[in-house]
C-alpha cells in the first residue's frame, strides 16, 4: 500500500500549491518575507508605530457551504472568509495586515479549491492584507470527497492610544450603519431549513428578488468594510466605536462596543431592509425579532459617532460610494438595545 491507495495523493497536493501560488502573491505587501512553500510565512511589521498592538481574529463560512457545494459555486466563499475575520479586526480600529487560511476536504479536487482560493485571494485585495500562508488538508473518511471546510486567521495592527475598546463612547453619539450585501455568512441553517420545508429549489426566481434566483441571491459575498472604514479614520471622522453585525444581528453585537452601563436606542424604520429578508420572514413565518437576532436585516457594520459629526460622517461615506443610514443613539442602559420590535 501506498498513501495515494488510502486516499491521499500527495503529488496532487504539491501540484495545487504550485498552482495557486501566483494567485497568492497578488496579495503580498512590501513587508511580506520569503515566498511560498516555508514552514511559516515570515511578515515584517510597518514603520511609523509608536506603540504597535497586534490585534488577531478567527472565524469560517458556517453552513453557507452547504449551499455552495450544492449549487457547485465556489468562488464566492473565499471571500466570506477574508471578510469574517478582517471586518472582526477593524472594530478596534486595526488595518489587517495578513491573513492565513485552513482548507480540509476530503479529496483535493484542483479545479474546485482552486475557485475557493480565488475567492480568498480577493477578499484578501479588497481588504489590503497579504495572503501569508495557509493549510490543504485531504481527510478522506472525515470529509465526504466532494465536500470542504474553511477556517481564517487575520493579524492587524493599530497604534495602541488609538484602539477602539468602547470607553470612548458617550451618551448622545448616534450609530450610523453601513448596508449589508445581502445575508453574508450568518444564519444559514435556518435559511436551509426554510427553503427545504417549504419546498422551494436554489434555482427558484421569487418575484421579491427582481429576476434573481435564491441561490444567486444568497451566495453574494460578505462585504469587507476595511478600506473606507481606514479611510474615514485617515480623514479624521472621530470614530468612538465600531460593530460588525455578525450572528445574533444587532442585539448581540451593536452592546459589544459600548460602555457596560450604555445601550441603543434604534430606529428600525431608519434604512432598507433587504428583499431576501422580506422573503425569509414571510415563508419562514419567522417574527420580527427573531430575524433581528438572527440575521443583519441589512446592516452589516455600525460606527458610533458624535452627534455633531454624525452628517459630516454620513457625507464621507456618500463620497466612498456607501449609502450608510443614521440607524440610532446612545443612551443610558445595560446593552438591550431599546426601540426593536417585540
Amino acid at each position: 500500500m501506498d498513501y495515494r491507495e488510502a486516499g491521499v495523493d500527495v503529488e496532487a497536493g504539491r501540484a495545487f500549491v504550485d498552482r495557486i501560488g501566483s494567485m497568492i502573491k497578488r496579495t503580498y505587501r512590501p513587508e511580506v518575507l520569503g515566498g511560498i512553500g516555508g514552514f511559516s510565512g515570515l511578515f515584517q511589521l510597518p514603520t511609523g508605530y509608536q506603540e504597535p498592538v497586534l490585534v488577531s481574529g478567527t472565524d469560517g463560512v458556517g453552513t453557507k457551504l452547504k449551499l455552495a457545494h450544492t449549487l457547485n459555486c465556489h468562488d464566492t466563499v473565499g471571500v466570506d472568509l477574508v471578510a469574517m475575520c478582517v471586518n472582526d479586526v477593524l472594530t478596534c480600529g486595526a488595518e489587517p495586515l495578513f491573513f492565513l487560511d485552513y482548507l480540509a476536504t476530503g479529496h483535493l479536487q484542483p479545479e474546485q479549491l482552486a475557485e475557493v482560493v480565488l475567492g480568498i485571494v480577493q477578499g484578501c485585495e479588497l481588504a489590503g492584507c497579504a495572503l501569508l500562508g495557509g493549510e490543504t488538508a485531504e481527510m478522506p473518511g472525515f470529509y465526504q470527497a466532494d465536500e470542504y471546510d474553511l477556517a481564517g486567521f487575520c493579524v492587524g495592527i493599530v497604534e495602541k492610544s488609538l484602539i477602539l475598546d468602547g470607553s470612548q463612547v458617550q451618551i448622545g453619539d448616534v450609530a450610523i450603519g453601513l448596508p449589508s450585501s445581502g445575508v453574508h455568512s450568518n444564519g444559514f441553517s435556518l435559511v436551509r431549513k426554510i427553503v427545504s420545508d417549504r419546498g422551494f429549489e436554489w434555482s427558484d426566481r421569487p418575484k421579491i428578488l427582481a429576476g434573481k434566483s435564491l441561490g444567486e441571491v444568497l451566495l453574494t459575498p460578505t462585504h469587507i468594510y476595511v478600506k473606507p472604514i481606514l479611510a474615514a479614520l485617515k480623514h479624521q471622522i472621530p470614530i468612538h466605536g465600531m460593530a460588525h453585525i455578525t450572528g445574533g444581528g444587532l442585539p448581540e453585537n451593536l452592546p459589544r462596543c459600548l460602555q457596560k452601563d450604555q445601550t441603543v436606542e434604534v430606529n428600525p424604520n431608519s434604512w432598507d431592509v433587504l428583499p431576501i429578508f422580506n422573503w425569509l420572514a414571510t415563508q419562514g413565518n419567522v417574527s420580527p425579532i427573531d430575524m433581528l437576532n438572527t440575521f443583519n436585516m441589512g446592516i452589516g457594520f455600525v460606527v458610533i459617532v458624535p452627534p455633531d459629526r454624525a452628517a459630516e460622517t454620513l457625507e464621507f461615506f456618500a463620497s466612498q460610494t456607501i449609502k450608510a443610514s443614521t440607524i440610532g443613539t446612545v443612551i443610558p442602559g445595560a446593552g438591550q438595545l431599546v426601540g426593536l420590535p417585540a
